[in-house]
């Protein structure tokens, strides 16, 4: 779980959503682990015979409280096996959605696109952490807050902006003060530095701070800001080095996402170059896509005006919600094993699409 948190915080998820442990207990050890992008019954006889004791899934078997446990609909199967054979389950859903590298990198990677930005940047999630240092310990504290993961802009790394001052203080009697003496005003060099950080590892950065600061007594502010984080939100934006005309786009995504059909808007005639994309169910980004300028929407579930929406606007293809999310399964894993190398991680061959083709 700690793993999957530092590249996918559960604390990104939607207020709909209930990524995290749903069942099991969380200090128990396990020797291996199945990813999978749901739950059902004979994802879990998978798990059982290839004995592995937790189960990663991309949906969550659970989002609404169960009120019986009779086994009449398959999220009961579900709990009542895991239950009996000792299986934890865990979903990491939107919160992997709305990191950079999460679901929507993945099939844009698959799909061949470049120059990758996140559609619709979160806002009121970063924070910006002011403090005060000797100078002569400047430069070991802003190597510790990077190294806790603060000071990241876009591409950029190890950001923070620095000025010298001089800080008065003066130490009490139950005191151990690093410079001055005690009942004494007392005036040090300081750099003041400013950097920020995602909310999330505020924790984590604050616990930094305190660790590398050589003050008894550290001083610090932290401010919320309003700015755009442009790693973290809800769809991406991607290029083709080499503009594509429709045909050439519909076979690209059938062949890539192994799909026999397309349901689509109306076709202009237009190259496709730069286009959106969500996986799962995103058509709710429709008119913001709209008003972007792109030249085609890839998502699922979409409805019925919403293809009339877009006719002569883009390009809007439903490529199914299973279909653009099934690559997940590939992402998790690999996530797991790049940071726990001698752990066994397997990928389910049980496919989950309830969407047939005729």
């Amino acid at each position: 779980m700690a793993v999957l948190e530092t590249v996918a915080p559960f604390s990104l998820q939607e207020d709909y959503d209930n990524s995290g442990l749903q069942l099991g207990d969380p200090e128990r050890e396990i020797k291996r682990v199945l990813v999978c992008l749901d739950v059902t019954p004979e994802v879990v006889e998978e798990a059982v015979s290839l004995d592995c004791g937790l189960i990663v899934s991309h949906h969550p078997v659970l989002f609404k409280g169960i009120k019986r446990l009779t086994g009449k609909h398959y999220t009961e199967q579900v709990v009542i096996q895991a239950i009996k054979k000792d299986i934890g389950i865990l979903a990491i859903h939107t919160n992997l959605d709305s990191v950079m590298s999460g679901v929507n990198h993945k099939l844009a990677s698959v799909l061949g696109l470049n120059d990758l930005q996140v559609f619709e940047p979160v806002t009121g999630l970063l924070r910006k952490l002011v403090t005060f240092c000797p100078v002569q310990h400047a430069e070991a504290l802003r190597a510790g807050l990077f190294n806790a993961g603060a000071g990241h802009i876009g591409d950029y790394d190890s950001c923070s902006y620095n000025v010298e001052g001089f800080g008065t203080f003066r130490a009490g009697e139950s005191t151990n003060p690093f410079a001055g003496k005690i009942n004494e005003l007392h005036s040090e060099p300081e750099v003041r530095i400013e950097t920020i950080f995602p909310a999330y590892i505020e924790k984590k950065v604050v616990n930094a701070l305190k660790a590398h600061h050589p003050y008894e007594e550290v001083a610090y502010d932290i401010y919320r800001l309003d700015n755009e984080y442009n790693m973290v939100g809800t769809g991406l934006v991607g290029t083709f080095e080499t503009p594509l005309n429709e045909k050439e786009f519909f076979d690209l995504i059938k062949q890539k996402l192994f799909i026999p059909c397309l349901k689509h808007s109306l076709l202009s005639g237009k190259k496709i170059r730069k286009i959106a994309l969500c996986g799962g169910a995103g058509s709710f980004l429709l008119d913001k896509v709209i008003a972007s300028g792109l030249d085609a929407f890839i998502t699922s579930e979409v409805k019925y005006n919403q293809f009339m929406d877009a006719s002569g606007q883009l390009l809007l293809v439903d490529a199914g919600h299973y279909e653009t999310e099934q690559f997940t399964k590939e992402l998790v894993a690999d996530i797991i094993q790049k940071k726990l190398i001698n752990f066994a991680v397997l990928i389910s061959k049980v496919n989950t699409n309830p969407v047939y083709y005729y």
